[in-house]
């Protein structure tokens, strides 16, 4: 922006649902995502959910026309899915992978294969800080198993933008971020940054009621998951703050509805958010804003702290279990390896079972050996990241009180 004292930004977010043998009419979907990219031509788009990179790469030949600049994360088993496509140059960018995500043994979620993370790219816009990301899914919101998880991948998203954002001007967040606008979650993530909902600071707004970008109309939805919410819900979001000399407003914001523009299906089961941000330099700078200490946010950071040691205990009542089935089945293993080393040391009499059975018991003996210490390891991690976060909470709170 040298020489510019403003600049209209317009950006593209979409949870695209490409996920290759499990999403509808993926391939479909996705050219028609490229088409209307490239017909709009915005100045900067953060996709999620593309998880093959030849869906990445077909996107990336049929844009590079309008968006020279690009950049693939890759992460997890699966991958990351997020992506991001740009008008203005990408000078660097970073990924970082949420220290929690899941289960590896929810199998029928796979959030845990994904590697679930946050994709940042830094631009020569204003310096312009992007993000690109996605949190761990609910599922579930009368009994959400994944909150702790999803907390903890909140507040390392805040902590992240704080740490990285202190040499850029403008920061844009966008992403599915599977919560509500009032979670604790969400309310963490924005309290403790400073960032802008851009539904909440718009002018203008157009599309969806409520801004909601999963709604019962989408032939793709899981209408029994919308049950309770027959307007739909708001889970994906464009964030932003200005920081340094510069101040951010958001001109306008809108929302796909429905299939696109002369087709029978929608982009994807989310609707797109489309935000024209309007970024101007001031005379002076203003200096750094990473959230407000106030008594709202010590509230906040509290119960976020509260939900993160619900899930400690879970987790170290978890490992535990997991721990006693593993020693129970080294003691079979132990009983076992005596009795027949009994048997050929001629100490006992013959083998009183079958050999076939003798095996058999021994194979499944060290199945749940080797399946119960997995899964001790995993939840000792658990239980270490959880500890750590709910320790940091601590010291953010200790912080906020004695310095308001």
């Amino acid at each position: 922006m040298e020489g510019d004292p403003t600049l209209r930004l317009r950006i593209f977010d979409l949870n695209c649902w490409a996920i290759r043998y499990l999403s509808k009419r993926r391939q479909e979907r996705v050219r028609l995502i490229g088409d209307t990219l490239r017909r709009e031509g915005f100045d900067l788009v953060l996709l999620q959910e593309v998880c093959s990179e030849q869906d990445y790469s077909d996107l990336k030949v049929k844009l590079a026309g309008c968006y020279p600049f690009s950049h693939y994360f890759r992460s997890g088993v699966i991958g990351s899915g997020l992506c991001v496509f740009s008008r203005f140059p990408i000078l660097d960018t970073l990924l970082y992978q949420y220290s929690l995500n899941g289960y590896p043994y929810m199998l029928q979620h796979g959030d845990w294969f994904c590697g679930k993370s946050v994709g940042i790219s830094v631009g020569v816009t204003a310096p312009l800080l992007s993000l690109s990301l996605q949190l761990h899914a609910e599922y579930c919101r009368e009994k959400d198993a994944y909150l702790p998880h999803r907390l903890v991948q909140a507040w390392e998203l805040a902590q992240f933008i704080r740490h990285t954002s202190k040499a850029a001007d403008v920061v844009v967040l966008g992403g599915d971020l599977n919560m509500h606008p009032e979670d604790v979650g969400i309310r963490l993530l924005r309290g403790w940054t400073g960032l802008r909902d851009a539904f909440a600071e718009a002018t203008r707004f157009e599309g969806c009621k409520n801004g909601c970008t999963l709604v019962p109309d989408n032939c793709f939805t899981d209408k029994s998951e919308l049950l309770p919410f027959p307007l739909g819900i708001r889970i994906d979001y464009i964030l932003y703050k200005a920081i340094s000399s510069f101040t951010v407003k958001c001109e306008e914001l809108k929302t796909t509805t429905g299939p696109a523009l002369g087709t029978d299906i929608p982009f994807s089961d989310h609707e797109a958010v489309m935000a024209t941000l309007h970024i101007q330099r001031q005379g002076q700078p203003v200096g750094a804003t990473h959230g407000t200490a106030d008594l709202a946010l010590v509230d906040v950071v509290t119960e976020a702290r509260t939900e993160v040691g619900v899930g400690l205990r879970a987790a170290q009542r978890q490992r535990y279990s997991s721990g006693r089935m593993a020693v129970l089945a080294l003691l079979l293993l132990l009983l076992q390896a005596a009795a027949a080393l009994g048997t050929l040391a001629g100490l006992g009499t013959e083998q009183p079972f079958p050999k076939l059975s003798f095996c058999l018991l021994a194979f499944l003996a060290l199945g749940v050996l080797a399946l119960a210490t997995g899964l001790h390891l995993f939840h000792t991690m658990e239980v270490k990241m959880l500890h750590g976060t709910e320790d940091q909470m601590w010291m953010a709170l200790r912080a906020l009180q004695e310095h308001p």
